[in-house]
């Protein structure tokens, strides 16, 4: 079967699941009042990243799993902080999207044998992600005391980058 035909196949049960979750909706009102749309309407991009998965699944386009990583990972954090009201996160939050794009890569990585390199890079993504996440968390004073964790251990975040970038160097050497 050819992509194109595929790509319909899937975009028709994509439709068909979508139906049927607004069917469900519609006939049944407590599930409404379960889901409690005034904090889950980040479910909806969550929802929509989950299509993205199953589109590029039933497709087999294993690249779709990158935005369907980035969409589920903004509509949690979404989700969080409307439960929370937390809003004053996307100070520091927003470090956390390459994070999501390295999820991405790394799942990508492991599904297509082409794609084998994306590994490396996705699990780069998300340390990078991780260390923005704690410095602009910790200077916005979310978290760990303020600034106090970081100005006193950023030199171990230097040295662990360099033990990582030897590794790595390390490991090209011997292909």
């Amino acid at each position: 079967m050819d992509s194109g035909r595929r790509a319909m196949l899937a975009f028709g049960v994509v439709l068909i699941l979508l139906g049927a979750f607004f069917a469900v909706l519609q006939f049944v009102p407590g599930l409404r009042d379960w889901l409690d749309l005034y904090f889950a309407w980040p479910l909806a991009i969550i929802g929509f990243a989950i299509l993205l998965l199953l589109l590029g699944l039933l497709a087999e386009i294993p690249a779709m799993v990158v935005p369907a990583c980035i969409f589920g990972g903004i509509g949690g954090l979404l989700y969080w902080q409307s439960v929370t009201g937390n809003w004053d996160s996307w100070a520091y939050a927003w470090a956390l999207i390459p994070g999501f794009v390295g999820v991405g890569l790394f799942l990508l990585g492991l599904t297509s044998a082409r794609e084998r390199k994306n590994i490396g890079a996705g699990i780069w993504l998300v340390l990078i992600s991780a260390v923005m996440f704690l410095v602009f968390g910790s200077a916005f004073g979310a978290f760990l005391g303020g600034w106090g964790l970081v100005a006193r251990y950023w030199p171990v975040l230097v040295i662990a980058f360099g033990v990582l970038s030897l590794i790595e160097a390390l490991l090209r050497f011997r292909r």
